[in-house]
């Protein structure tokens, strides 16, 4: 049964400084290449050029009502992805409270804009024309609180390597794996991400998300989430605004131990220095796509400056100035091949959204 809730609201918490190095406090790959651009950066260039533009100036004045600063308009999405590409969105709304975002959903609806929902800019392919109407990006919605003894709750802007740093410093175990799972937490509920330490369907016992179609509340538990490898049953009309873990108390050194290990085998494993999502295709059922990639012999194929990594086969990236078409070409050049080589079509784990 879904019903609406009042998402509760805790103290926010402040990370906890440790000597493991966590992924999710930085974005993929490591380095300037992959950081998401921070929009209070005063030294960030202008929109753009924006032709295609639905919004008139109403429409852009009722917004700015709405969500004052938290509202740009004509905005490059490639500074709000992993990847570092797409095109503008009309309009980029960054709600700071579960309350904006269904206010936002409500004027959306009662106006005919369309709205498209992006989280935290990971995992995503936004197209060279852009996106049409709003875009919803949740990284402002930073709630985070332990609920004592063993919960905690935290909305879905939340990088992942917060909530294993809060857990950390309390000695909670159960989210080890967030230690291999960049992005933030909404994405990572919708996509049930995950490394083989376990997945968010292990520790989640509840999911708050706002329905776009007229800003109500809905409140899931895990059986009504429909948690699965690399995906959910969260209906693609609402946006995660919050969830609930329940953890088990583990000693400190064991998390930290195992959150190395894992970061270390991933270290080893993936590039560095370029601008990426991470793994382009889900593995398919008893194999693994970077290993079906490299036997096809796709390794370091390239469509201008995106590359099939030669570090990594799964990892399609971005080593400058690569276009969505030129990345989404390589990836149907791989799928192909892999197809030929192995009679296996590989499905994405990465979502394509935006016009050509």
């Amino acid at each position: 049964m879904h019903t609406a809730a009042q998402v509760y609201r805790g103290p926010v918490v402040s990370p906890v400084t440790d000597d493991v190095e966590l992924i999710g406090d930085e974005e993929l790959g490591g380095g300037d290449a992959t950081t998401v651009d921070d929009p209070r950066d005063a030294t960030r260039p202008p929109s753009i050029d924006n032709p295609r533009s639905q919004l008139d100036p109403a429409a852009r004045r009722a917004l700015r009502e709405l969500l004052g600063d938290g509202v740009r308009f004509d905005e490059p999405m490639r500074r709000h992805t992993t990847l570092k590409i797409g095109g503008p969105a009309d309009a980029l709304a960054e709600p700071a409270r579960p309350a904006e975002v269904a206010a936002l959903a409500r004027w959306c609806a009662a106006a005919g804009v369309p709205i498209t929902v992006v989280g935290g800019g990971s995992n995503l392919i936004v197209r060279d024309g852009g996106i049409r109407g709003v875009v919803l990006a949740t990284r402002r919605l930073r709630g985070l609180a332990l609920i004592p003894p063993a919960t905690i709750h935290v909305e879905a802007g939340v990088s992942t390597g917060k909530v294993l740093s809060l857990a950390l410093h309390h000695e909670l175990g159960g989210v080890e794996f967030l230690g291999g799972v960049p992005g933030s937490i909404g994405g990572g509920m919708i996509m049930n991400a995950g490394t083989y330490l376990g997945e968010f369907k292990d520790v989640t016992t509840r999911v708050d998300t706002v329905r776009l179609a007229d800003g109500e509340l809905i409140r899931r538990d895990r059986a009504a989430c429909g948690f699965r490898y690399r995906g959910s049953d969260l209906p693609a009309g609402e946006v995660v605004i919050a969830a609930e873990l329940v953890l088990r108390p583990r000693p400190r050194a064991e998390i930290q131990a195992e959150v190395a290990a894992l970061r270390k085998r991933r270290a080893e494993r993936e590039p560095k220095k370029v601008a990426s999502n991470g793994s382009t295709f889900k593995n398919p059922p008893g194999d693994f796509a970077g290993r079906l990639i490299e036997v096809a012999g796709c390794k370091g194929w390239r469509e201008g400056d995106a590359v099939c990594s030669p570090v990594h086969a799964n990892w399609l990236v971005n080593t400058g100035r690569a276009t969505a078409a030129q990345l989404t070409r390589l990836i149907e050049r791989v799928r192909a091949e892999v197809a030929r080589i192995h009679g296996i079509q590989l499905d994405l784990e990465v979502k394509i959204i935006g016009e050509d």
